[in-house]
């Protein structure tokens, strides 16, 4: 098989050539190789690899940064897959296409399904939500899969954070009233993959941890961890703190948890993330 990877060097982008099955070609690509945002610049690559499979793990996702930068995120995150599915349809190739949990207003109290009223509540969330919309839309044959709270050995993430705070800082206060799925990067590969594998599997599928936490047990998970694997001497202390006592340009949806039950009838199970701390950890 043939992939097209978009976004190549982010979390999702490098777990993924590190797991590309044996004789599958991959034309890994970033941003500086493929602007997805040009109509143009995908269609040259599309024309010329002949992908099987385009999979699109390029995005914005500068959450905050996009409150005031909406062009480039509605670029980026709308037309960007509205382009390579455009692309995908002209040399009959099929499409992944990854999205957030950022869809939903966090306003439910079970976890969310495919099927539920999306209202993203930022830019960002707006953004992806029309990707989804655009890529389906134009490839209604499109693989769609939300995401949330990913983190891996790669790149910038809240575990990497929370470990160059822990060795800085004896206390940090850690948001402990929203509550979402932490997702290691490497079972979104791995999903994606066997989605690939899949005759048929078209649609919108929700991918992420297992159990549902806050950033604040997260946090907690991460540093007891740490400490076990001699990462850090002795774990600071993580105070619960609020939403509002932590405000950002950015509104977050205060429960964004997903149902996996989906997925999970395809025989993809969702992501072990207490054990992909473990992981994690012992790579870096």
């Amino acid at each position: 098989m043939k992939i097209l990877l978009t976004g190549s060097k982010g979390q999702l982008g490098l777990c993924f050539q590190d797991r590309l099955p044996q004789g599958w070609d991959c034309l890994a690509l970033d941003s500086t190789a493929l602007d997805i945002s040009s109509r143009e610049a995908v269609l040259t690559v599309v024309r010329e690899y002949q992908p099987d499979a385009i999979v699109n793990a390029a995005a914005y996702t500068a959450v905050d940064k996009a409150e005031g930068d909406a062009i480039r995120a509605n670029a980026v995150n709308a037309h960007g897959p509205e382009n390579l599915a455009s692309a995908a349809n002209e040399v009959q190739a099929r499409l992944v296409h990854i999205s957030t949990d950022y869809v939903f207003d966090g306003s439910a109290d079970v976890p969310y399904l495919e099927s539920d009223a999306v209202n993203p509540l930022g830019v960002y969330g707006k953004s992806k939500l029309a990707g989804e919309l655009l890529a389906q839309l134009v490839h209604p044959q499109a693989i769609i899969i939300r995401t949330a709270w990913v983190f891996s050995e790669y790149g910038n993430n809240f575990l990497k954070t929370m470990l160059r705070l822990g060795q800085d800082r004896d206390t940090l206060g850690v948001v402990a009233d929203q509550y979402g799925n932490p997702t290691y990067a490497g079972d979104i590969a791995e999903a994606v993959i066997e989605l690939l594998k899949a005759e048929s599997s078209k649609g919108i599928y929700h991918y992420c941890g297992d159990a549902a936490t806050s950033w604040h047990q997260f946090a907690e998970e991460i540093f007891r961890q740490a400490v076990e694997q001699n990462k850090l001497a002795c774990a600071p202390v993580v105070n619960a703190i609020t939403t509002d006592q932590y405000p950002t340009p950015a509104a977050r949806p205060a429960f964004s948890t997903l149902c996996t039950e989906k997925i999970q009838q395809l025989g993809i199970q969702p992501s072990d993330w207490q054990s992909a701390i473990t992981k994690v950890l012992g790579r870096l």
